[in-house]
C-alpha cells in the first residue's frame, strides 16, 4: 500500500493539511523496533539503506491507515537468550509511542511477528571466550619459552694425569 494518507490536523481551522506517506510511518516503525534491546533486526531489512529505499516501504513492515488510526504489522528476529515476550512488548510499546509522538496519529494495534532467532551474538561471545582461552594458553607457552637460561662456561678441571705429564 503506497498511497499517502491525508490528515486534517486542524479541522476547525483552515490552516492546511499534513500528509503522511506510508513510507514515513514504516520508517518510524523500523527505527523504533530496532532500537529495542533484544531485537536483532526486521526480516528482509539488512541495513539502513535496505530499510529506507526510495519510494519503497521497508520490507518486513506493513502499515494500514484509516483516517488518523494506524495498524502496524512488523516481522522481526530476536537475539537468542532474550525473553521473547518482554522484548516483543517493549518493541510494540516503542513503536506505538514513536508513531503517536512524531505524527499525532492514533495507533490501534502493533502486531509483532517473531519469525526467527538470531544466534550471531551468542556465536561472537563463544568465539571471544575461546580466543581468550587460546590467548591465555599462548601467553603461558611464551612465558615458558621465554624463561631465561643461564649458560655458564667452566674451565675443564685439571686432571692429575695432566699435571704429572708436565
Amino acid at each position: 500500500m503506497s498511497e499517502n494518507m491525508t490528515i486534517d490536523m486542524e479541522k476547525d481551522q483552515d490552516k492546511g493539511q499534513i500528509t503522511y506517506a506510508n513510507e514515513v510511518i514504516s520508517t518510524i516503525v523500523s527505527v523504533a523496533t530496532t532500537e529495542v534491546e533484544g531485537i536483532s533486526g526486521i526480516v528482509g531489512a539488512t541495513s539502513m539503506s535496505g530499510i529506507i529505499g526510495k519510494g519503497r516501504t521497508p520490507r518486513g513492515v506493513r502499515v494500514d491507515m484509516d483516517g488518523d488510526d494506524v495498524n502496524v504489522d512488523v516481522s522481526v528476529t530476536v537475539d537468542y537468550g532474550m525473553p521473547i515476550q518482554k522484548v516483543g512488548r517493549n518493541a510494540q510499546e516503542n513503536v506505538r509511542k514513536s508513531i503517536e509522538s512524531m505524527t499525532g496519529l492514533h495507533v490501534e494495534k502493533v502486531d509483532l511477528h517473531v519469525v526467527g532467532v538470531n544466534f550471531e551474538k551468542e556465536n561472537q561471545e563463544m568465539q571471544l571466550s575461546q580466543n581468550a582461552v587460546l590467548t591465555t594458553d599462548d601467553e603461558d607457552e611464551e612465558h615458558v619459552e621465554a624463561a631465561p637460561v643461564e649458560i655458564v662456561e667452566t674451565e675443564p678441571e685439571a686432571n692429575e694425569d695432566d699435571e704429572d705429564q708436565e
